[in-house]
């Protein structure tokens, strides 16, 4: 008995997750070796192995795909009752996260933060992006508390939402690119030619949700918006960017705007919480970010955000002769 601790539940489902030890070590500010040590003490007492190892790559047993399966029933569980025992002392969560879809930057956030601290200065407040699917997920994994999540949530309920903006998207390619040529509006056949810049969903176990992207058209993959409207800068790909995004870079002539045949429709952006959840916290944000102002207040700083950003940008835009 007592073999098994939180914190090693925690250390095994952050392998998991992560894919390595290193990464692990990363995500729980933690050293590699401190990783490794501890792995080999509890499969040492538990007398099973958890992961086969070749060199630098690791792979869960079933042993182990089993621990994890089990630990986070039993990690969730412990975290529910520290939030009932600290719901119940105070009425403000001790932790609270907030999910972003990547399509807001976590920076523009900054007064609310502020806003929110001024009144609950004990609460540690962490706030993560996600991409679509994930930021979802993230909600109904438990991992967020409250999100501001892009696209329809998925099936099976658990959480109530509320639809708080609408997001236009425009199909745009940097002058130089192939595509700025052509006549408009693009077929389906154009575009499936040329190779579209795409944000990967960071859904773990969700289906991973794709949007603006044809059935057999080369891609590459990027962790980021920000990644993504870089690459289509230097025409590296093409594909759909939100034009609160990209309307600074058009008007400067960085983009072009292209019409498509089918274009884009536009996107929800929706705030998210579980069913009966409650605390001071997911109440203040709910209310906070569920207000017209604030959500319109933080698009408008997206725009500027970008906008502000073409001062980093080349004062001269390269011809397809230097690409």
């Amino acid at each position: 008995m007592g073999k098994l601790s939180l914190e090693g539940l925690e250390l095994i489902d952050a392998i998991a997750r992560r894919g390595s030890f290193s990464a692990a070590a990363d995500e729980l500010h933690k050293v590699p070796s401190t990783i490794s040590y501890t792995v080999a003490r509890l499969e040492e007492e538990l007398k099973v192995q958890l992961f086969r190892r070749s060199g630098p790559r690791i792979e869960m047993t079933e042993a182990g795909r089993e621990l994890v399966r089990e630990g986070r029933l039993l990690l969730q569980a412990a975290a529910d009752l520290e939030c009932r025992v600290q719901r119940v002392a105070s009425g403000w969560e001790s932790t609270f996260q907030l999910a972003l879809d990547g399509l807001i930057p976590t920076e523009i956030l900054g007064p609310h933060i502020a806003a929110f601290h001024e009144v609950a200065d004990a609460t540690r407040l962490r706030v993560v992006e996600e991409t679509l699917t994930g930021t979802w997920e993230s909600l109904l994994d438990a991992r967020s508390d409250l999100v501001l999540a892009a696209g329809p949530g998925p099936a099976g309920g658990g959480y109530l939402a509320r639809e708080v903006a609408r997001v236009d998207f425009w199909f745009c390619v940097a002058p130089f690119h192939p595509l700025a040529r052509e006549a408009e509006p693009l077929t389906e056949a154009q575009l499936r030619g040329h190779r579209a810049v795409v944000v990967a969903d960071s859904a773990r176990h969700l289906p991973a949700r794709s949007t603006g992207l044809l059935s057999g058209q080369r891609t590459v993959t990027v962790p980021t918006l920000r990644a993504k409207l870089a690459l289509q800068l230097e025409g590296v790909g093409a594909g759909y960017l939100p034009a609160l995004c990209a309307e600074a870079y058009v008007r400067s002539g960085a983009l072009l705007r292209k019409r498509v045949e089918g274009e884009r429709p536009q996107e929800t952006l929706s705030l998210a919480w579980r069913v009966g959840a409650q605390g001071k916290a997911l109440a203040w944000w709910s209310a906070r970010l569920g207000e017209a102002q604030t959500v319109q207040g933080l698009l408008d700083s997206v725009g500027r955000l970008h906008g502000g950003s073409l001062r980093e940008q080349p004062t001269s835009i390269p011809s397809p002769e230097c690409r």
